[in-house]
């Protein structure tokens, strides 16, 4: 029988080359080994705390393959394909935090602005945030300024996260982060998207950019940890 670690090694694994359960039938080399889902149903059996699976299992998992992605050893599709492994297993999780009463960091307010229909860079910033801790509103793609305030209003300490395509529907951010500051003053806004920059960030008066899911999570906590001292 695995031990602990060599399951969280097998889900890690499991994570970064996508093979999300037992009878899926990639990657092919892999078929019929226990996937993501059923390796963290062992993992909880076995007692292994949320925070563990997460820490040690998935989100290293993940940070792999943004980095190979980084290093054009890896594309979209292989993005995409781990990211499904970890919500199948990451949905296995939520009853667990719950009831052990794990609050969330924060919440995560995402959403792909008006005239933009892309997207998959939100959905992966939203799976890896949500991996890390975050409760996550995710308002869709062709989002207003209306929407984006409404959800403000809803959840007043949340972090506002915007993605853009194109280089045509990154202009709205600007009015967006305007309307955000003018009704919640203190509220953290981040942009991302393959148009945007830096630069245009602190241009619009965004608190942050996130150049990749990674790097957006890495925002999130250091802002975290700023807030928690």
């Amino acid at each position: 029988m695995a031990t602990i670690e060599e399951n969280l090694a097998a889900l890690k694994i499991c994570i970064e080359r996508g093979k999300p359960t037992k009878d899926a039938s990639y990657p092919p080399d892999m078929k019929g080994q226990p996937g993501s889902v059923e390796l963290t149903v062992e993992l909880i059996e076995a007692g292994v705390t949320p925070e563990s699976i997460l820490n040690e299992g998935m989100v290293p998992a993940m940070r792999v393959v943004g980095q190979r992605f980084q290093d054009g050893e890896a594309y979209v599709p292989d993005m995409l394909i781990s990211a499904g492994a970890m919500k199948k297993a990451m949905a296995l999780l939520e009853d667990v935090l719950k009831k052990a009463g794990i609050e969330p960091k924060g919440t995560f307010i995402a959403g792909t602005v008006e005239g933009d229909l892309h997207d998959i860079g939100k959905n992966l910033v939203c799976m890896m945030v949500e991996g890390n801790g975050w409760k996550i509103v995710d308002l869709g793609v062709d989002t207003t300024a209306p929407k984006f305030i409404a959800a403000a209003d809803e959840h007043p300490d949340a972090v506002v996260g915007m993605s853009a395509l194109l280089t045509t529907t990154m202009l709205s951010m600007r009015g967006i982060c305007k309307a955000l500051k003018e009704k919640h003053p203190d509220m953290k806004t981040m942009i991302g998207g393959a148009p945007v920059s830096k630069v245009y960030a602190e241009e619009i008066g965004a608190t942050g950019y996130g150049i990749d899911p990674w790097a957006a999570n890495d925002l999130l906590d250091a802002w975290y940890d700023a807030a928690a001292k």
